[in-house]
């Protein structure tokens, strides 16, 4: 390109017209650029055609030193200026270094789309198109992005397609195969607490030749193990049953008969009977899955759902899906349950015999300690105790040393009490993620809880304030609604996250999950993939460890709360070392219970048995499992001695048992 002559010299302040004779003088369109003012910017643009491929290309590109100056400052710019800065910038060198770079993007760009199966002239078109005053090299990034994204959703679409291909939830009960082979029998026993509906399903299952019990807590689990084990099996031998939780097994060899929590179902070894306790949990948000998976699953000739009655349409639907005949028995409830006059107003007004509900462990253990500062003998229950503490202290109850039983709704599932009256502190509870008015059905089932069938003729319910006692009075005339019909929750099984692997390619835990949650084929609905929230935060963190898929999602299942600093950071701490192929031993230091307060022990037993649900998934990381388990029962001993020295040093304080009423306040 030849240089342009210089133009006559002028000292007057150019104008437009001045730049379109400056256009025109340079020859510029001739040469394919171009001068342009926008966005805030005066500069040059180069047009041309990059022929490769078998593709033509056009582009209207800025090159790299194409901005000549703002708008205010081209203007105090005089005519000579402006026409030695244009002519430096609209260079032979400027415009062939900027082809050469629009014909390497561009083949670029033709190669990376046909890899993937893209037209490539669907982001090569803006070349052209696109109005800008920023360089080429921007506009190369800015196309090279939505490339990448176009890939990333080419590639989500076809992972996801490959998904839902790979797993059929209308197939989900074919996963089960032993159950799916055998012919199988329901019998529903439905009812309100003390109806007598698991006690006619554990009569069944002792006389059964082999059987297993599924249950909603380990401390359910424990209570009929012994409960098999006292019984007689039909031909009036002992009943050899073993215990199997997450964190503890039991094994008793030739065991005909498992009392389970209903995790740890063994779907493999068919039994004549199964009893799964608690069915309407089919609707708990978090773990509803075990039961769908016990129901589809359940390895017996005849299972016994057991619960309550609000469960019978969705006991029917599941039955009619897996094509099992089903029995329906409703039974009622063995002693009446009946509102007092008025609520109790105050301490002096409790009687032996009364379960005070809180929703709290702060709640639990301020009431307790106004009770027995009155001195009454209390014995205390709630969700962070042990299933050993919660059993020691529900005997203190049984037995009369204690005259009065303090505790969450975890006393209305799993403990078996001589309650006379349910007394409501309050009926508002935490949600997860608000204060919320309990539902008529957890208001039911705690109120069932009074009149235990055998020891009082009849049970009573009160609030200890008006509001309360108005609340509770109007939940136990609502009508609970029944379990939903449909969308029966499915958890991701490894198999399940396998699957999935093996066709998309993808190891992150995170995006398996949600792969499972949001493109595996639900047909019809009737089952519907769900996680928690809690695997869910823990599998971001997870997939930052150099752990296998099958580690990071038992790591994310482990029964721990990560809200507790302590607790989490044991949590972490086995995950790195897992991630580290480091084994993990425990070391005993029982004496820093002695040293430990209420809370700290409590935690402390939760980390041991947390442990032991890990040792026996991987022992041959985690091998301390009996000192875990020896560790978890010294906690959780001395939280019981915690809890009775308060008890007693209260009493001590309240003056004996001077508050307390006489024996004509006994229940009638």
């Amino acid at each position: 390109m030849k240089s342009a002559p210089p133009p006559p010299a002028s000292t007057d302040t150019p104008d437009e017209g001045d730049d379109d004779a400056l256009v025109r003088e340079l020859g510029l369109e001739q040469r394919g650029a171009q001068l342009v003012k926008m966005e805030g910017r005066v500069f040059v643009r180069f047009t041309g055609v990059v022929d490769t491929a078998g593709l033509v290309v056009p582009y209207a590109l800025v090159p790299a030193q194409g901005v000549l100056a703002k708008p205010s400052k081209w203007r105090k710019m005089d005519r000579a200026a402006r026409h030695a800065l244009i002519s430096e910038r609209v260079s032979d060198a400027a415009q062939k270094a900027l082809h050469a770079s629009a014909l390497d993007f561009v083949e670029e760009i033709i190669e990376e789309a046909d890899n993937v199966g893209i037209d490539p002239m669907t982001f090569l078109n803006v070349l052209h198109e696109l109005q800008t005053s920023e360089p080429a090299e921007y506009v190369f990034e800015r196309i090279r992005q939505r490339l990448v994204h176009a890939v990333e959703r080419e590639q989500e679409e076809r992972h996801a397609a490959r998904t839902k291909e790979s797993i059929n939830l209308a197939e989900y009960p074919e996963s089960f195969e032993v159950a799916s082979r055998m012919r199988r029998k329901f019998i529903a026993l439905l009812g309100p607490t003390n109806s007598g509906k698991t006690h006619k399903a554990m009569e069944a299952l002792a006389k059964a030749k082999s059987g297993v019990y599924l249950a909603p807590l380990r401390l359910l689990a424990l209570e009929n193990y012994e409960r098999l084990q006292e019984a007689k099996g039909p031909g009036g031998e002992e009943i050899k049953v073993s215990l199997v939780t997450g964190e503890e097994r039991r094994v008793v060899e030739g065991a005909t008969h498992v009392a389970s929590t209903v995790e740890m179902l063994d779907a493999r070894n068919p039994v004549e009977v199964a009893v799964i306790d608690e069915i309407q949990m089919l609707a708990d948000r978090d773990r509803g899955a075990a039961w769908t998976a016990a129901v589809c699953g359940a390895p017996a000739h005849t299972v016994y759902l057991v619960g309550a009655p609000e469960a019978q349409r969705a006991i029917k639907a599941l039955a009619d899906r897996l094509e099992c005949p089903l029995e329906v028995h409703v039974l009622k409830r063995k002693a009446p349950l009946s509102m007092e006059p008025s609520a109790v107003r105050k301490l002096r007004n409790l009687q032996r015999g009364d379960a005070v509900i809180a929703f709290s462990r702060r709640e639990v253990l301020m009431w307790r300690d106004m009770i027995t500062d009155m001195g009454l003998s209390v014995a205390t229950v709630y969700g962070n105790l042990s299933p050993e503490v919660r059993r020691a202290q529900a005997e203190r109850f049984r037995d009369g040393s204690a005259d009065i039983v303090v505790g969450t709704d975890a006393l209305a599932m799993g403990l078996n009490l001589p309650i006379s009256r349910i007394v409501m502190t309050t009926t508002v509870k935490y949600n997860g993620y608000e204060e919320e008015e309990i539902p008529a059905a957890l208001a039911r089932q705690i109120a069932g809880r009074a009149g235990r069938y055998g020891v009082h003729e009849e049970g009573f319910v009160a609030g200890y304030d008006d509001e309360t006692h108005e609340v509770m009075r109007s939940l136990l005339k609502e009508k609970v609604p029944p379990v939903s019909t449909s969308g029966f929750s499915v958890a991701p099984s490894i198999e399940h996250l396998h699957r999935i692997a093996s066709v998309t390619g993808e190891t992150s835990l995170v995006k398996l999950l949600k792969r499972f949650v949001h493109n595996i084929d639900v047909p019809d609905g009737f089952f519907y993939p769900r996680i928690t929230e809690e695997q869910s935060e823990r599998a971001v963190w997870l997939d930052t460890l150099s752990l296998s898929l099958a580690e990071k999602f038992m790591l994310s299942l482990v029964p721990i709360s990560t809200k507790v600093p302590t607790l989490q950071s044991a949590w972490e701490h086995w995950s790195y070392s897992l991630a580290k192929k480091k084994i993990c031993k425990l070391q005993p230091h029982p004496n820093d219970l002695m040293f430990q307060n209420l809370q700290e022990v409590e935690d402390t037993c939760r980390m041991y048995s947390a442990y032991a649900w890990i040792s026996y998934r991987v022992p041959e990381y985690f091998p301390s499992i009996e000192l875990a388990q020896e560790l978890a029962r010294t906690a959780s001993e001395r939280v019981d001695s915690i809890l009775h020295a308060q008890n007693a040093a209260a009493r001590k304080k309240g003056g004996g048992s001077g508050g307390f009423g006489s024996e004509k306040k006994r229940r009638r």
